[in-house]
């Protein structure tokens, strides 16, 4: 046991071993792989990126806007390819974890460390808070959307065909890369990449940092896990004001999936971007920020 009682869970403590040797096994592939291999797997990790930043993280989690259908369906199958669960389990552990953020009910505890908050909450079952705590939050939203639901109905056949097929097969079929490289390549090292970007989110931007808006919360802003994450490390700001759809007062600086979302406005299939008011943004830094912006 762990953390509490907390079991471990082998399988995953295996198959994350083994994904990250193959990732670092991939890095040895790079130099003798096709440059269009390298740009391809660097469009699958920004689809993959965009799935969890524009998709489960802005649109479900917070509803911080609203996105039509076609633009639902896609942020769907790039979440698939991001392969962290399907939408409605990492929005209900996201809106679990800002209701109790650093807490035992939070899914990902920062205050058991960095590498707890990293990955090793993935290694152990659910503390009972997390699951206790959790229920009494309303999660009937997500599944009212069909796309949710039919995305969870068959996660595991499109994880299988967004997260590995696709991206293995493109480039064999259209530049004639092989398969092998192809794979560990825009598979394995791209999958592996996104996830700790994905999870600095959770470690390196609730440690490290400073606290402009609020210096009573853990989260923190964090240039590096910014620019990895595609507009996601300004985190001190994003649990001040969860509801902006930007997550972020500085607009379309640094944040690519700002930039995303507002495209999605400008061709009509984004709607009700929600924004906190600079007054208030104003108000709370002075209020309780650090003094630090």
């Amino acid at each position: 046991s762990a953390g509490g009682g907390q079991a471990i869970v082998w399988r995953n403590v295996v198959l994350m071993g083994l994904l990250h040797l193959g990732a670092v096994y991939a890095l040895s592939l790079v130099p003798r792989a096709h440059i269009l291999t390298l740009l391809w797997a660097y469009f699958c990790f920004l689809m993959t990126a965009l799935g969890v930043t524009a998709g489960a993280h802005r649109l479900w989690s917070h509803r911080s806007y609203k996105a039509k259908l076609p633009l639902r369906i896609f942020l769907a199958a790039a979440n698939s390819m991001a392969f962290q669960n399907d939408i409605y389990e990492w929005s209900r552990d996201h809106r679990v974890h800002h209701k109790y953020s650093e807490t035992d009910a939070d899914p990902h505890n920062a205050r058991r460390g960095f590498f707890f908050s990293h990955i090793g909450w993935l290694f152990v079952r659910k503390h009972r808070d997390v699951i206790e705590k959790g229920r009494k939050l309303d999660f009937t939203d997500l599944l009212d959307d069909p796309v949710v639901r039919f995305q969870r109905k068959y996660y595991k056949s499109s994880v299988v065909l967004m997260c590995f097929v696709i991206p293995t097969v493109v480039p064999w079929y259209l530049w004639g890369e092989s398969l092998w490289n192809a794979y560990f390549l825009a598979s394995i090292l791209r999958y592996t990449i996104s996830l700790n970007v994905t999870w600095l989110v959770n470690s390196a931007a609730h440690m490290y940092g400073n606290r402009p808006y609020d210096k009573n919360i853990n989260p923190r802003q964090n240039t590096l896990v910014t620019l990895g994450a595609i507009g996601e490390g300004f985190h001190n700001y994003h649990h001040t004001f969860p509801f902006d759809y930007s997550a972020s007062e500085l607009g379309l600086k640094f944040n690519p999936t700002t930039w995303f979302i507002d495209f999605m406005f400008w061709l009509g299939l984004v709607t009700d971007r929600k924004q906190a008011p600079k007054e208030m943004i104003q108000a709370r830094k002075e209020r309780t920020g650090d003094g630090s912006a």
